[in-house]
């Protein structure tokens, strides 16, 4: 059994497949997952696990060398904006630019997050 990082199986063997550039969205429970992009529901409740604690759990395993968050965060929620950047230092896009980059994510895994706009597209970088 694994001892330490993500020990949820089907995150932890799609994470194993990325390579530099495939792109991971984090997902509030209210974004859009497009039909054929592979999708880890952890949801369980309204609110629950929350977006901060997995992306707080994905960063302690993934090497991510970008990521990008909806520019609407800043007005409708800056407290989730203010603690993305306190852990990854993100670009802004519009909303409609993320959800239209999660068509091409590699994964989406989908929280119980229901506050808005938090969501958060990473970039796969390289370990070397």
């Amino acid at each position: 059994m694994k001892k330490h990082g993500m020990i949820n199986r089907d995150i932890a063997a799609a994470l194993a497949q990325f390579g530099h550039t495939d792109l991971l969205v984090i997902a509030d429970c209210g974004l859009p997952i497009p039909k054929d992009i592979p999708c880890v529901d952890l949801s369980y409740q309204v609110g629950e696990p929350a977006f901060l604690t997995i992306l707080d759990a994905v960063l302690a395993d993934f090497e991510a060398e970008a990521a990008y968050i909806a520019q609407e965060i800043t007005s409708h929620n800056p407290h989730v904006e203010q603690e993305v950047m306190n852990r990854k230092k993100a670009e802004f896009i519009t909303h409609e630019q993320l959800k239209d980059w999660s068509k091409q994510a590699k994964l989406i895994i989908r929280t119980g997050e229901a506050t808005p706009y938090a969501n958060i597209v990473l970039r796969s970088g390289v370990i070397f």
